[in-house]
């Protein structure tokens, strides 16, 4: 790992955030080379950045847009990758969950520092169905799912003993039900319209490599860095 600067030898803070260390990585093979899905290539650069010790590999900074066209993000875990995409979770009573149903589409942003990767996922949101919202749902610890079904997410909490008491109603609710199913729980598929996979390097020639829809099929391509 490169030594980080002393901030104090330096004139200002921008001199010092400009000296920070970059870090770089392996050049990927050419884009004709690469598989045919988006999804197995991310399912190789995630499996090795896993093996590499990255902490939190499968998580991710999911950016959404409000009926107002607002942006918002916030980082969460990646839940599954399939054919048909990039799959999360979450409350429909969150704002990701509000802003989901009045713009159904999203992006999805993986980094990798150690190995300089990231990944950019664009695309249009569905809902997964009821079966695989409870089985995402049952598979949280109980502690989990009380806070999910309890949690009056992102609204002012004036008295912490009112969330200490809701979630302790949720677990004896859970404890007693082991079954039971949030009804605003559900499970989310960013379906991609492009994926990006961007490999660093340290003296800023980057290598972007695109996978972009069209006509049914993915398009391979390189993009300038």
């Amino acid at each position: 790992m490169p030594t980080t600067p002393d901030r104090s030898s330096f004139p200002d803070t921008r001199a010092w955030i400009r000296a920070l260390p970059a870090l770089g990585g392996e050049t990927p093979p050419p884009v004709d080379t690469l598989p045919d899905a988006p999804t197995t290539l991310f399912l190789d650069w995630i499996t090795q950045a896993a093996a590499a010790g990255v902490p939190e590999p499968h998580a991710a900074a999911l950016s959404t847009v409000d009926a107002d066209g607002n942006p918002d993000a916030r980082f969460l875990l990646l839940k599954d990758v399939t054919e048909q995409g990039f799959w999360f979770s979450g409350d429909t009573r969150s704002p990701k969950g509000r802003e989901l149903s009045a713009n159904a589409i999203a992006a999805l942003s993986f980094y990798w520092r150690e190995q300089g990767r990231q990944v950019r996922v664009r695309g249009t949101v569905v809902e997964g169905d009821p079966a695989l919202s409870a089985r995402d749902f049952r598979e949280r610890s109980v502690t989990a799912r009380a806070v999910a079904a309890a949690s009056r997410q992102s609204e002012v909490l004036d008295d912490p003993a009112e969330y200490e008491r809701a979630v302790a109603a949720a677990v004896a609710c859970i404890e007693a039900d082991p079954d039971f199913v949030s009804g605003t729980w559900r499970a989310w598929c960013i379906v991609p319209d492009s994926v990006e996979f961007w490999q660093a390097d340290a003296g800023r020639r980057h290598v972007r490599q695109l996978y972009r829809r069209e006509s049914g099929r993915w398009i391979r391509e390189v993009l300038w860095p």
